[in-house]
This record gives C-alpha cells, sequence and structure tokens, in this order.
C-alpha cells in the first residue's frame, strides 16, 4: 500500500499500482453513517448530510453548537466527563469498541445511537478533534426491548403453568 494524495486532496492509503484516488470530503458526504467532528472544548466542526438526517439539524444549525444539541439533559454529565478525560489523556477506548447510547433528536423525539470515536491529532501529536461515525439503532433498539417484553412475559406464563 502507498500514500497518495492529488493536489489539495489529502493523502489516503490506496493498493499499489491502484490509480484510484479517495475523495475524502465526498465520501464523507455521501456515506450513509453520520460522521461528526467536534473540537476539543466539543463544538462541532463537521457535521455530514446523514447527521441532519439523524438528528434533523442542519449543517447551518449544528456548525460551531455544543455536542449538547443531541445528548439527552440526563447523559451530558457522564459524557463531558468522558470527554475531558479523552482531551487530557489523548486516549478513548471507542475506536475499536462501540458505544451505544441514548441521543435526541432535534424535534425532541429520543434516539439510540452506536458509534465509534477516533481521535485527529495536529503534526505535534496533539489531540485536535474527535471524530464519530454514528448509527441510529432505534429500531433495532425498539426491537429487541419488545422481543425481550415478550420472552418476560412467556416465561412468566410457563413458571405460572409449572
Amino acid at each position: 500500500m502507498e500514500q497518495t494524495a492529488a493536489a489539495g486532496t489529502p493523502a489516503v492509503v490506496a493498493a499499489a499500482g491502484s490509480p484510484a484516488v479517495v475523495d475524502c470530503e465526498q465520501l464523507v458526504s455521501v456515506i450513509g453513517d453520520a460522521v461528526i467532528v467536534s473540537d476539543p472544548a466539543g463544538a462541532i466542526t463537521l457535521w455530514n448530510a446523514a447527521a441532519e438526517r439523524m438528528f434533523g439539524f442542519t449543517p447551518d444549525e449544528a456548525m460551531g453548537k455544543s455536542l449538547d444539541i443531541i445528548i439527552p439533559e440526563r447523559q451530558r454529565q457522564r459524557h463531558w466527563d468522558g470527554y475531558g478525560k479523552t482531551m487530557a489523556t489523548g486516549e478513548t477506548r471507542y475506536g475499536h469498541d462501540l458505544l451505544r447510547v441514548p441521543a435526541v433528536h432535534k424535534d425532541g423525539h429520543s434516539l439510540s445511537i452506536a458509534f465509534t470515536v477516533a481521535l485527529l491529532r495536529g503534526t505535534d501529536g496533539a489531540v485536535t478533534g474527535i471524530v464519530a461515525v454514528v448509527r441510529d439503532e432505534t429500531d433495532r433498539w425498539t426491537e429487541e426491548r419488545k422481543l425481550r417484553r415478550r420472552l418476560a412475559e412467556l416465561e412468566a406464563v410457563a413458571t405460572a403453568a409449572g
């Protein structure tokens, strides 16, 4: 594999001999998962089309705002404690482990999301931001909850009959 870069395009890893160069801006704009980047203070600096579809905020509404716009009030302290620790240590366990948490849509309805994060670093190695790749799992979570309730009902019936 080799690093390639067209003029004005960030370097990407491509297969040796491959003529294709990945346009990273296009990739982020067309991917089905939300891609959100925030700076060390937690202000949103990138918000793709999938983030708009998922959370309801346009890029103009989201850019520069705190991540609090999508974090339920009851989760904010825990979120910011972890965010601060990540900024201070430059480490996160969620680059490989999927994190599943509640979120909130612009209109106030609850979402269940799953995401991974990666730390973005400057040339000096200092953390300059965090990128999250987010998927809406609300339908899956709702279906699992229904199945768990149904299983509990059937177990209660079986126990009562037994």
